[in-house]
């Protein structure tokens, strides 16, 4: 009875991440995926997340609603009452993050809690970019605090926030969605205690994060006892960045160390503690232990150390709002100390952090900006190829072109796979994209180039298979974007991109001839 109940746990909050899906205004969300629901018990316990979302966002909410607690005690709150953030280190990772809880009351008693999150096109300060120097200059911080008391919006948040973003009617109207989102999975939650008879959820809560937390032990605990250390370099921001992670496994517990990595960053593409912890256990129980549910238990198993003022552990005010630059690389870093253990059955490595393709400029009615997503190539699998133009590991899906047309001027003259991309292999890397974009009347327009990484240093192959294709980011006129910053496109040019490509696994020479035929034949060949 208590895995029936488990499961019905899921498709609660399943329910509410469609309703988010169906009511969310920015196409990010609405188009893309790009959220995360779960259910939490009286001591801020996840027990179940949505199928739908990200590791980033279901990872770091794992934590996040234990901080709301610790400032609104429980008991004290109301039928109608919900709490808001989107403080970085204490949320999702950045400011573009809002992070909404609702108290669950049955039988006049608060016995659980709903948590949503999404992003949202626009929060104010220098917009999405990595050139801010502090978080100050990233957008409206925003403290935990109630968003609705008993029922009634906070009317003075929602003029704070309307005044300094923007997009006011989209990050309003995403709040609203993430509300409505909470209260339809509460409704159900609160009909599956009704059915079951349940005074409280603590017995299941207990069953689940301790089954979970044991399970997780016992595979960690068949792993060899030993560490395994690996390096990554990726490009940064000017100075290149280090990533540095060291892997200890003694009996069933398991520690990952970041130390010598390199130190935060004067750009915003630093990962807080929270958002690396995320990726980092996500890519171990991607190895490992990927079909034990993720909650609080399974999360619990693993302890991720890192130094404060690193770039993984960066300290308030430091700038953050690229932050997946480095926590979306961590899998492949995991994937790289877990080689040794798990006898070489890891993929390459992948393009990891997408391309957020922010895009901006001015027009009669009035500015704009929209948001479409470049996706690159996962790494080759030990016994299959990489996937092609799959966003591993945010598990985003892309925003169609029509939708970025429709709410912009802009128009996209190409999205399509990117010949010879992937790296070779017994199996190759997967393909990332080339994506042209101009301006429907050869208008400027501007593109931040926040997130693009893997221009210099590629996506490596594993067990003798060759690097993927580095991308790049050009415009028609021959000038080449290699920083983060914003750049402006100049009337008449367009914008040239080339996702990078996964790198290949296993030596090329022993690849079967009718793989490179076929791949030949539709016009994917590589190099």
């Amino acid at each position: 009875m208590q895995q029936v109940m488990w499961n019905r746990l899921i498709s609660v909050v399943e329910e509410g991440a469609q309703v988010l899906l169906k009511t969310a205004f920015g196409a990010v969300t609405r188009e893309a995926g790009d959220l995360s629901v779960g259910v939490y018990d009286r001591r801020g316990r996840m027990m179940a997340q949505a199928v739908t979302g990200t590791p980033g966002h279901v990872n770091t909410m794992a934590l996040a609603v234990g901080h709301f607690l610790e400032r609104f005690a429980l008991d004290g709150l109301k039928p109608g009452d919900v709490l808001v953030t989107n403080d970085p280190w204490m949320g999702t990772g950045h400011l573009f993050d809002f992070v909404v809880v609702s108290p669950v009351f049955h039988q006049g008693r608060a016995v659980a809690l709903m948590a949503s999150t999404c992003h949202v096109i626009d929060i104010g300060g220098r917009g999405f970019t990595a050139e801010a120097r502090s978080v100050f200059e990233e957008g409206l911080w925003v403290p935990h605090l109630k968003l609705f008391e008993a029922g009634q919006p906070n009317t003075t948040f929602f003029a704070l926030l309307e005044r300094n973003v923007r997009e006011p009617l989209q990050a309003r109207g995403d709040l609203m969605s993430l509300v409505s989102c909470n209260a339809a999975a509460m409704q159900r939650l609160q009909a599956l205690l009704q059915e079951f008879g349940l005074d409280d959820l603590e017995r299941l809560s207990d069953y689940i994060i301790d089954t979970s937390a044991k399970a997780m032990r016992d595979v960690i605990a068949a792993l060899p006892d030993g560490q395994w250390r690996h390096e990554m370099r990726i490009d940064g921001n000017g100075p290149a960045v280090d990533l540095v992670a060291t892997l200890q496994v003694t009996g069933e517990q398991m520690c990952i160390d970041y130390a010598g990595s390199s130190a935060a960053s004067r750009s915003g593409i630093n990962s807080p503690k929270c958002y690396t912890d995320a990726y980092t256990v996500f890519g171990i129980k991607c190895v490992i232990a990927p079909d034990i549910p993720n909650n609080a238990g399974s999360l619990s198993a693993i302890e991720v150390r890192a130094e404060p003022g690193s770039i993984v552990h960066p300290l308030p005010p430091a700038p953050v709002t690229a932050r997946h630059v480095v926590g979306q690389m961590l899998p492949d870093l995991m994937f790289g100390c877990l080689r040794q253990p798990c006898k070489g059955l890891v993929s390459a490595e992948g393009a990891g952090s997408i391309w957020v393709l922010a895009l901006s400029g001015d027009q009669a009615q009035g500015p704009y900006q929209t948001m479409s997503l470049g996706i690159g190539g996962m790494g080759a699998r030990p016994s299959k190829d990489g996937l092609s133009c799959t966003a591993f590991p945010s598990g985003v899906g892309s925003i169609p072109i029509e939708v970025t047309e429709a709410e912009s001027p802009l128009l996209f003259h190409r999205r399509e796979y990117l010949p010879a991309s992937a790296g070779q292999g017994q199996f190759r890397g997967g393909l990332g994209s080339v994506i042209e974009i101009g301006h429907r009347e050869g208008e400027s327009f501007r593109i931040s180039a926040a997130t693009f990484d893997r221009r210099i240093h590629p996506a490596r192959g594993r067990a003798g298979g060759q690097d993927g294709r580095p991308g790049s980011c050009r415009i028609s006129n021959g000038t080449v974007i290699l920083d983060k910053g914003l750049h402006e496109v100049p009337s008449g040019c367009r914008l040239l991109l080339e996702l990078p490509g996964g790198g290949g696994y296993g030596n090329p020479q022993d690849r079967d001839p009718q793989a490179l035929t076929l791949d030949r034949a539709e016009g994917l060949e590589t190099r």
